[in-house]
């Protein structure tokens, strides 16, 4: 008896979406507003407010909007969340994100 063969194929699938590159990071943050998104799985009440003090230490101005604003990133209503957060980051004339602070 022969052993079977099989076709070989990419483990992760194919690509079905379009990759675009990154926008350009702001050289300064001097009077910015920074948009903080949190999941609530680790530390974000913690690491959040250093976060917060380091930078504006740095850049003078430098407004936050806390996470609390924009909801749980990874809970049960994420999918509506995350639709509807272009809309949320410029209602909030958001020029910098600070996304999930995890492990």
């Amino acid at each position: 008896m022969s052993e079977p063969v099989y076709q070989v194929v990419w483990p992760l699938g194919r690509t079905v979406y379009e990759t675009i590159p990154p926008a350009n990071r702001s050289s300064d943050l001097e009077g910015r507003t920074v948009c903080e998104l949190w999941e609530r799985l680790f530390r974000g009440d913690e690491m959040f407010p250093i976060i917060r003090e380091s930078l504006s230490k740095r850049y003078p101005g430098i407004k936050f909007v806390d996470y609390d604003v924009f909801g749980d990133t990874h809970g049960t209503k994420q999918r509506e969340l995350i639709a509807g957060l272009p809309d949320m980051l410029r209602q909030n004339g958001c020029d910098a994100v600070i996304s999930g602070v995890g492990a």
